[in-house]
């Protein structure tokens, strides 16, 4: 049933709900006129499309292609944002090695907001009623209660300022993990959860996926404090095909949110973010890790 609206006295209003599709004709028939090219634009959805909907919908670009056989491998648990300009143009900034420090990190807190703001889409929620400032009603839609973060330290609190902005209250836990200097395996070091973490649905944090060793040692991790991988929705700027991979593989029911899968990863993130080198990292890191466990 369509919305409509009544300006006559004592009528009810019936409000749209944000969700419902709006008439684009206009800005169509706007882009036709116009003879500005328009490349890479997304299709007006509120909904993250799967692998195979991405790769069809933008032909000939290869820094997204994955095979047919690695498509059904990971299957619809691998989401990417919908691909558009603006996207592609803060994947180009912190990839380009002559970008200055304060050009990335402005663009990487772009980016890791959209990220975040879609993860909150995969979140449930329940519908409900409210009553306007002018007496009318609205149906509209809230999140249900239980939610929360977690960072994989140190790269992953990059993200935390990005879901504080968009739920102020919310719960944020932490990792610390790190390749042991003789095995060169994931060890943990430090973790730090909400008591009732098995409760609630996590937000996973992490921004450059590369081997995928770090986060399944850290779902891992979560899995042994009661959380179903079900309830788990990793949230990542870049992936390797190979990372992906291993962690669907690994936890088939878990969720992966990134905005791209390429082979070659962004690695120097972490370090051109927090403007340190990586030694410098990990030895700070250790220590924070270290005067917390002793409080």
């Amino acid at each position: 049933m369509e919305p409509y609206f009544d300006i006559g006295i004592g009528t009810e209003i019936k409000m749209p709900c944000q969700k419902q599709q709006l008439n684009n004709n206009d800005s169509q028939e706007h882009a036709a006129v116009s003879g500005t090219k328009q490349v890479r634009f997304a299709t007006c959805s509120n909904n993250v499309l799967p692998v195979s909907n991405r790769d069809a919908e933008v032909p000939g670009t290869c820094e997204n292609v994955l095979t047919k056989e690695l498509q059904a491998q990971i299957g619809p648990q691998l989401k990417l944002l919908p691909l558009n300009d603006q996207i592609r143009e803060l994947q180009t900034i912190i990839r380009d090695k002559s970008t200055s420090r304060g050009d990335f990190v402005f663009c990487a807190d772009r980016l890791i907001r959209l990220v975040v703001e879609e993860g909150l889409n995969q979140l449930p929620y329940s519908e409900c009623t409210v009553t306007t400032p002018t007496g009318h009603k609205y149906d509209g839609v809230k999140f249900e209660k239980g939610n929360c973060g977690v960072s994989i330290m140190r790269s992953g609190e990059a993200m935390e300022q990005g879901l504080r902005d968009c739920c102020r209250s919310i719960r944020i836990g932490k990792i610390l993990i790190q390749s042991d200097e003789d095995t060169q395996k994931a060890k943990v070091y430090y973790a730090k959860f909400p008591p009732d973490i098995s409760r609630r649905k996590v937000l996973l944090m992490y921004p450059i996926l590369s081997t995928g060793n770090t986060v399944i040692e850290a779902v891992r991790v979560l899995t042994e404090h009661g959380l179903q991988p079900k309830h788990i929705i990793l949230l990542s700027l870049f992936s390797t095909p190979h990372g992906a991979k291993s962690i669907i593989q690994e936890f088939p029911e878990i969720t992966i949110l990134t905005t791209e899968t390429h082979p070659v990863a962004p690695t120097h993130f972490g370090q051109r973010f927090s403007g340190t080198s990586m030694c410098v990292a990990i030895f700070k890191t250790r220590c924070k890790s270290n005067s917390i466990s002793n409080q």
